[in-house]
């Protein structure tokens, strides 16, 4: 796992994978060729910087074509391009990357992407805020195999995953909005997670159990089989079925004032996959289980030292893909429930009435593409219906049920169009989505966008991009007006325009990029109390507008071996920095929860040693220095205080079993993601993982 991928003498690689329909850019209409990316370039690397052996395509039509390569190429838009024509950048985590890092989830995974805000209130993922340039939890786009899973009640419980880590087979990043692209809620950007599936035609069996600090364990499966049959004058057909399970469990690293346990964790992960596939189209499904409850300590109140939640979330979704014909089509349907219980005093109803709710999310999306004479064409559109019934989110019910007296019911619909124009060293891209959304009224509404590349040489790449979105409010930013918090039912959707340039050197010892980019937000919405008012309450409330401007820089170098003469790995090194500056500051009476705190500065830096041929050394490193301020449990205002962190995994690896002991924050920092939530200190990990073919 420590291969760059020039450097192998047989090249990993995933065949014959362009457009299936279980990737995001895929069933949206994009060719994804995937390879190796060390997880020391996560931070650094965009998907066209990661192969060196560019496949020359005379023509668009040649695009489909299925092909063998050892390099990558992700294409930010709805129809597929050729390989290195991309016009936007998308950051690319492979199967091997998540493998070797040293974390416990896909949170902690994106905490070293530069562009990527991971906070967390509970460590193993147990409640974490993402967000990507300055934004909000809120107003990133979640995917999973592409279909949308971000929860309308709120954006805290978006990724409560059925994914163990073991399914994954890589997370593509794209940093900026893109509305036209990913519709509704990318308003900052878009995370998708693409699960595996067995390019076998044998049965696997892949096994893993770790355990350490704080009571800590984590023990899970999963069982592939792929059945390949050929007819004789007919086509080859392929079916494909997986199944994965988890259970993961900690005591917590803090207590109550009571002495009770006040961060503990325990849940289980189920996912479900198959499909069939074979010359003229194919199918994927999948159907999966996230269920967990957490000590909340004081997550919503510093008053409250005891609190407590348990979300259920259930996943489902078919999508298909044709093959053949002058218009290709990508249907997808799917449908999402996610329970959520509140305790603000852990089980005790009879003092303070628990938080009910329930959600409900039915999706249809078509996608389409063709070519023609001027280029290639992709027409589509979305019907997603979103629907709560709760215990104090929503208007009255006509009829109230079990714990839910409160609900509401919108349905968004959008059309996009897009059309790409392809010549030798130039790639521009450019279209539209058109949204209307039931909840309050609206028309239909434009959002425009448009990307372009110029190739300068082999080696050098200039992009640019504009870009916009929107995103609907929350029910919970609408309607949540109890416990020291008071909604606004009438605000607004965020709108964002942004504009971003960069320029990107690529060779085989080094690798370089810097982007800078401005966004123009109006109406974003945000959380605020008046800190002089002694009876204030937290009230959500629209910004009128707030722009936001920074740059990304990052360089990738790949070390001589200067290890063990026996290793084939090669050692690498990265480094990435991120600058973010918003021109809207709060008043100094004000505070704010979300948009108005966000990371000025993020430093990250990666070093992979390979020490022998099975033994390997991973170091992560990253500095964060947030804006804003809090109020700590004595009534005191206190600033984010700038932090360090540093983890390390070391590995012994072979072909069946692979033995690690990692550790996070081995410095022992003491430090908040989000108020008065500390996080934990050192934390030790021992693990093992088995592979079996049967």
């Amino acid at each position: 796992m420590y291969k760059p991928t020039f450097q192998k003498h047989k090249p990993l690689v995933f065949h014959q994978f362009q457009r299936k329909g279980y990737s995001l850019f895929a069933c949206l209409g994009r060719e994804v060729i995937i390879s190796v990316l060390s997880i020391a370039t996560l931070s650094s690397a965009k998907a066209e910087d990661l192969g060196n052996n560019v496949v020359k395509m005379d023509s668009v039509n040649q695009v489909n074509r299925e092909v063998w390569l050892s390099g990558v190429d992700v294409t930010g838009s709805r129809a597929p391009l050729a390989l290195g024509q991309a016009a936007r950048m998308v950051t690319v985590l492979s199967r091997e990357d998540v493998q070797a890092a040293p974390v416990q989830s896909i949170n902690d995974l994106l905490k070293m992407a530069v562009g990527v805000d991971v906070r967390q209130r509970g460590p193993i993922g147990a409640q974490t805020d993402v967000s990507i340039r300055g934004g909000t939890q809120e107003q990133i786009v979640i995917l999973l195999n592409g279909i949308n899973i971000c929860d309308p009640q709120t954006g805290h419980n978006t990724f409560d995953l059925p994914v163990d880590l073991s399914d994954i087979e890589r997370i593509e990043v794209l940093e900026g909005p893109a509305g036209r692209v990913y519709g509704t809620s990318s308003l900052v950007g878009a995370i998708n997670i693409v699960t595996r599936r067995s390019n076998e035609s044998c049965s696997m069996l892949d096994l893993h159990a770790e355990g350490g600090s704080y009571g800590y364990l984590s023990a899970g499966g999963r069982y592939d089989l792929t059945t390949l049959s050929s007819v004789p004058h007919a086509q080859s057909k392929t079916f494909y079925h997986s199944l994965s399970a988890g259970y993961t469990r900690s005591d917590g690293h803090v207590r109550s004032k009571a002495g009770h346990l006040n961060g503990d964790y325990k849940g289980i992960k189920f996912l479900g996959q198959g499909g069939y596939e074979d010359r003229l189209f194919s199918m994927h499904w999948h159907a999966g289980l996230s269920a967990k409850g957490f000590g909340s300590n004081t997550f919503y109140s510093a008053k409250y030292d005891e609190q407590y939640e348990h979300t259920t979330k259930l996943f489902t979704a078919l999508q298909g893909e044709s093959k053949k014909g002058f218009v290709r089509i990508l249907p997808n349907i799917y449908w999402n429930r996610s329970y959520d219980r509140f305790e603000l005093i852990r089980g005790d109803e009879n003092k303070v009435p628990f938080n009910h709710h329930r959600t409900d999310v039915f999706g249809l999306s078509f996608n389409s593409y063709f070519d023609w004479l001027f280029g290639r064409t992709a027409i589509g559109a979305e019907f997603r219906n979103e629907d709560i019934v709760s215990g104090n989110l929503g208007e009255s019910l006509n009829k109230p049920h079990s714990h839910y007296k409160y609900g509401l019911n919108r349905s968004n619909l959008n059309f996009h169009v897009e059309h790409n124009v392809l010549l030798r060293y130039l790639t521009f891209s450019a279209g539209f989505i058109a949204v209307k959304n039931t909840w309050n009224q609206m028309p239909f509404t434009l959002y425009p966008g448009a990307d372009a590349s110029l190739r300068i040489t082999d080696k050098w790449k200039l992009y640019a991009s504009y870009n916009s979105s929107l995103r609907m409010p929350s029910f919970t930013e609408l309607y949540y007006s109890v416990g020291g918090h008071k909604a606004d039912k009438y605000l607004k959707p965020e709108e964002m325009r942004a504009v971003e340039t960069g320029i990107k050197y690529q060779s085989r010892p080094l690798t370089a990029s810097i982007s800078v980019f401005r966004h123009f937000g109006r109406n974003l919405i945000d959380w605020v109390m008046d800190t002089t008012d002694p009876e204030a309450v937290w009230q959500s409330v629209n910004h009128t507008k707030v722009n936001t401007q920074g740059f990304e820089a990052s360089v990738r170098f790949f070390l001589p071996r200067f290890t063990s003469p026996l290793s084939p790995h090669a050692s690498n090194l990265s480094l990435s920095y991120c600058y973010l500056n918003q021109d809207k500051d709060l008043e100094p009476h004000l505070q704010s929860q979300y948009s108005l705190e966000y990371l000025r500065h993020k430093l990250t830096a990666s070093l992979q040693l390979p020490i022998s041929r099975h033994l390997g050394l991973l170091l992560n490193y990253r500095f964060q220095d947030r804006t804003g301020s809090y109020t700590d449990t004595q009534g005191l205002i206190q600033d984010y205080a700038p932090y360090h962190i540093i983890d390390g995994r070391l590995s012994w690896t072979t072909d069946t079993y692979s033995l690690y002991l990692e550790g996070n924050n081995l410095t022992g920092s003491h430090y908040v993601d989000y108020g008065n939530v500390p996080q934990p200190g050192t934390w030790l990990i021992m693990g093992a993982k088995l592979h079996l073919s049967l």
